[in-house]
């Protein structure tokens, strides 16, 4: 039993200390760098928790920072540089990003779309659907079909142009990878592209990257000791680059294969290879990320990104965030298929999203077409799914130390949500819309 029973957060918020946190920290570090010894990671973690207690008088509850030097400083001395140097390079990467939400700087971002953004606001204005007044007031005047009918062609608009420009390219392509964050709607949006391609002569092969994974056991894990897979590295990228390679040059190879309700993976599982002609079609979570297909000529890879791009300002006159979207997204689709709690998709996608951040946001300028998934009617949609959720998670999570983040998206999403007007009857939907992805009703087996 630890000496240490809280920590003091930056905020100053007193919370308990936990070591389980320690060691998923420093197996993190060594999982970016290519180690995956868990029990080093529970010593060092252990040795991390002595260091602190010969430093500590009773009852002395130390701050987030001397933590964190004492992380540092048991890595370097039991030899593990490179995992330290993850590890610090993480950490400081974690305070520019808090200097910066202090600053109130006018430099515009390298990892945002900024042309596609400003012709995504331009239609949402041009259609009177860039405020929730102004889309409760097309709600009002019975104008659902039409607003329904307007986001869903401008979708459609964007597949077919991410489409045209394969088509264009096809020549040389050895691959097609659809990628984008959680619930950005890429299962449908393959599926999508795959048919106009297919309708243009197009032959491609479809490769299953989640059979890529790691064994359950050696996935690192979250703050709350739920097994991450968000994470890059939760993939065998190694395998996955050298399969790649392997096909694009004629080659057959032996993909694995991964079985959910185990955990487990069976290596050279089955036989497969690209015929000639045809493109192999990648849809991935991380398929930006450079380890994935770094093997890869980029004249090789056509890479379309997906993200609801919501062009839409709340009676505050702020933005709604794309990240809120998705996450509504999220709970929907994972309560249903996945008989997962919309609480916990909540509590816990802080942790996607700063995987995102780190992972998926920062090579969004390096595709060569994104896609706008966002539709504006869908938080009219959403309105009467979830709004009595979000204002019990307001309620239950104020005031909570260890909840903060949950508190706050609740609040910001109860806070909107609750000022536009509710589409109860979503049969105006399209059976095909990328929507019906996470509402349900699609005519697409996902």
């Amino acid at each position: 039993m630890s000496k240490i029973k809280f920590v003091i957060k930056r905020n100053g918020v007193e919370v308990p200390f936990t070591p389980l946190r320690i060691t998923n920290a420093i197996y993190r570090s060594a999982v970016s760098v290519g180690g995956r010894d868990k029990e080093r990671a529970e010593f060092l973690s252990s040795e991390v928790v002595k260091c602190l207690e010969e430093k500590i008088e009773p009852g002395y509850k130390p701050n987030i920072e001397e933590v964190q030097d004492a992380v540092e400083k048991i890595l370097i001395e039991n030899g593990h540089a490179k995992v330290a140097k993850a590890y610090i390079l993480y950490r400081e990467e974690a305070a520019r990003k808090r200097r910066k939400a202090g600053n109130d700087s006018s430099r515009p971002s390298e990892k945002i779309p900024w042309a596609k953004i400003w012709s995504k606001l331009d239609w949402a204005v041009t259609h009177d659907l860039h405020t929730v007044e102004a889309l409760n007031k097309r709600l009002r005047n019975g104008e659902v079909r039409d607003v329904i009918s307007a986001s869903e062609d401008a979708y459609e608009g964007d597949v077919a142009s991410a489409a045209k420009l394969i088509t264009e390219r096809a020549g040389n392509l050895k691959m097609v990878i659809v990628t984008g964050p959680s619930s950005s709607g890429k299962t449908t949006s393959t599926i999508k592209i795959e048919q106009r391609l297919r309708e243009r002569g197009l032959k491609f092969k479809p490769i299953n990257i989640d059979h890529y994974f790691f064994n359950l056991e050696m996935h690192p894990k979250d703050e709350f000791g739920d097994y991450d897979f968000e994470t890059p590295q939760a993939l065998d990228l190694k395998l996955i680059n050298e399969h790649l390679v392997d096909l694009c040059d004629g080659k057959s190879v032996k993909i694995p294969y991964y079985d959910f309700k185990t955990g487990q993976r069976t290596l050279n599982h089955s036989d497969f290879s690209l015929e000639k002609g045809e493109i192999l079609l990648i849809d991935s979570l991380h398929g930006l990320y450079p380890a994935m297909t770094e093997g890869i000529p980029d004249e090789q890879k056509f890479k379309t990104y997906l993200e609801p791009l919501l062009q839409m300002k709340d009676s505050d006159g702020d933005y709604i965030r794309w990240t809120d979207v998705r996450m509504i997204r999220r709970m929907l689709r994972d309560s249903v298929q996945r008989a997962y709690n919309p609480q916990q998709t909540l509590e816990h996608w802080h942790y996607v999203r700063n995987s995102e951040l780190r992972h998926i946001i920062p090579y969004i300028n390096t595709t060569d077409y994104i896609i706008s998934s966002a539709m504006p009617y869908e938080l009219a949609i959403y309105r009467h799914r979830l709004l009595d959720k979000f204002a019990e998670w307001v309620e239950i999570f104020q005031g909570d130390p260890l909840k903060e983040d949950a508190f706050t998206r609740a609040s910001r999403i109860y806070n909107f949500l609750k000022e536009i007007d509710p589409i109860e009857d979503d049969s105006p939907v399209p059976t095909d819309s990328v929507l019906r992805e996470f509402i349900g009703g699609s005519i697409f087996s996902y």
